[in-house]
């Protein structure tokens, strides 16, 4: 059996997506929050074999660790806006220490979730080196809570057999509705662009940087799973540890926009407007993976480039 928590989720739900296409739904264990009815949309249409609450998940991997072959951890309240550290400790620091413990107990591989929220400013760069990690200072309690457990994991003389975090940089794709205002900013921008012709893109409040030329590393989440699925096939051949997962370069808000209008066929037309005060402190207007190490893995695939993600996704937001 394969676990999947956080199955309702943006990446949880695409990933058991593939696993479907790989006719491995009869493996799946789908593990979230089933109170939230208005997420299942996401697994509309997609086998899955058992389906177990988040809160009563942990219990049952107990008493069931021989029937699990692998376990995808993605599971996390991802809110960068969200203040309570009890919150995160809770869900993403405890939860995740729970399920590490009994997949080495019982010798299950384990791929879970980091974020790139955790290199906050990006004043130690961007290279996930086991060496640099204990030095990075997230900007807010959730990116807090990924370099937790990644500092956590990397103490841990007792591991399962194979084990990676995955910091994902600025994922966009389908099946992200249910974010809300963490959704991408194409997400975001569909709507507003077919209702305005116009989009509305944050100022930029730091020197040096102009309106729109604040820069991410966005990353397809088709190329995410290609990611995931070659650790899940390759885990005998692939080094444990943390690992970047985004392109390896870095494109600007108004790229993003431009590549948006195109996808519409709408003449561009941007208007910048003030950043709400609660992001100001917390906003990282740099962000680009170093890619060496996921290549050093064997991880071969060209990487989708922004106008060709934005065009897929487009079509899939208007459809």
């Amino acid at each position: 059996m394969i676990v999947v928590t956080g199955a309702l989720g943006f990446i949880g739900s695409n990933l058991i997506e593939q696993l479907n296409q790989l006719g491995l739904g009869k493996k799946i264990v789908a593990v979230d929050d089933f109170y939230k009815e208005e997420k299942e949309v996401n697994l509309k249409g997609l086998y899955i074999q058992e389906w177990i609450h988040r809160d009563i998940f942990m219990q049952i991997f107990k008493e069931m660790p021989s029937q699990i072959d692998f376990v995808f951890h993605l599971g996390a309240r991802t809110d960068t806006t969200e203040r309570s550290k009890k919150i995160f400790k809770e869900l993403n620091l405890d939860y995740s220490k729970d399920i590490w413990k009994i997949c080495t107990e019982h010798q299950i591989p384990l791929i879970y979730a980091s974020s790139a929220a955790t290199y906050g400013n990006g004043d130690q760069g961007y290279k996930d080196h086991h060496t640099g990690i204990k030095k990075l200072k997230p900007l807010n309690p959730y990116g807090q809570s990924k370099q937790d457990f990644d500092v956590w994991a990397l103490s841990q003389k007792k591991t399962p057999p194979f084990w990676a975090g995955m910091k994902f940089f600025n994922v966009y794709g389908p099946r992200e509705t249910m974010k809300g205002r963490m959704a991408s900013v194409i997400f975001h921008a569909v709507p507003q662009i077919k209702q305005n012709g116009s989009l509305k893109l944050f100022k930029s409040h730091k020197k040096g940087i102009a309106d729109g030329q604040q820069k991410r590393d966005f990353v397809f989440v088709k190329d995410v799973i290609n990611v995931l699925m070659h650790f899940y096939k390759k885990p005998k051949t692939t080094n444990n540890g943390i690992y970047n997962l985004g392109t390896g370069k870095a494109r600007s808000f108004e790229d993003l926009a431009l590549a948006t209008f195109k996808a519409l066929k709408v003449k561009p037309n941007i208007e910048y407007i003030d950043m709400p005060k609660d992001l100001r402190k917390t906003y990282q207007y740099f962000t680009e993976a170093d890619m060496k190490k996921l290549k050093k893995a064997g991880y071969k695939k060209t990487f989708t480039s922004l106008e060709e993600g934005v065009k897929e996704y487009v079509e899939a937001l208007k459809g």
